[in-house]
């Protein structure tokens, strides 16, 4: 599970502070993030440097190389639609403009769209012919990017702050971890309004008061028994 990269290891002293020269080995030892199966043996197919590896791939899905490529740009950018996802539906919801389940409802009842409150003069058929342009372009754009790491972190305009200089290795990590429990937090929120009516921040509020009589245990639908 450990895996080596080329690099230099950084000066150090003497004991009588004299500079001792900057050793050069050539590697360094990083490791890898771990197993999701504790003492399971990690699948060969899946790189150590794959950010947010821990080995998850019963079903090996993963072994042919092209199938990786394809489910590692896919969950990337599935990461990121949940994380606006998850942000928005709490959002909407904590300023007071209403909440996710009803957000779309002006387009099967009749009425306008509207955003945090303004509303949009845009009917739903020109919202969608602009989503589906915007979108194509956006897309065919990205599809014709020959190098599979600018597919997904393509930098430049993308990137107006300039994190890719710092330790972009970790950013990759935070960025997969959160768009997974965002992705996690999308399907509780429909599974929670389809078992209980309730929004999320309406139902955090009736655990918080009253944690034990208020839970997914408590809501009759979640155990079957």
């Amino acid at each position: 599970m450990l895996a080596t990269r080329s690099a230099t290891v950084g000066s150090t002293r003497g004991f009588l502070g004299t500079r001792v020269a900057r050793v050069q080995n050539g590697s360094r030892v990083t490791m890898r993030a771990g197993n999701w199966l504790p003492g399971s043996d990690a699948p060969a197919w899946l790189p150590d440097d794959l950010p947010g590896n821990y080995g998850f791939d019963p079903l090996g899905l993963c072994k042919d190389p092209a199938s990786l490529k394809r489910f590692t740009e896919s969950e990337v950018i599935h990461c990121r639609w949940a994380m606006l996802g998850a942000a928005g539906c709490l959002g909407v919801e904590a300023l007071g403009f209403g909440n996710w389940y009803d957000a779309p409802l002006w387009a099967i009842n009749g009425g306008s769209p509207t955003w945090f409150g303004i509303s949009v003069p845009f009917d739903l058929n020109t919202l969608l012919a602009v989503e589906f342009v915007a979108m194509a372009a956006a897309e065919s754009r990205r599809g014709d990017e020959t190098d599979a790491a600018k597919r997904i972190y393509p930098g430049g305009a993308f990137d107006p702050l300039n994190f890719a200089k710092g330790d972009i290795e970790t950013l990759k990590l935070k960025e997969i971890k959160n768009g997974r429990l965002a992705m996690m937090a999308c399907l509780g929120f429909v599974a929670q309004h389809a078992a209980t009516g309730k929004t999320p921040l309406q139902a955090l509020g009736d655990h918080i008061g009253n944690p034990w009589g208020s839970n997914f245990a408590t809501n009759g639908v979640s155990l079957p028994f």
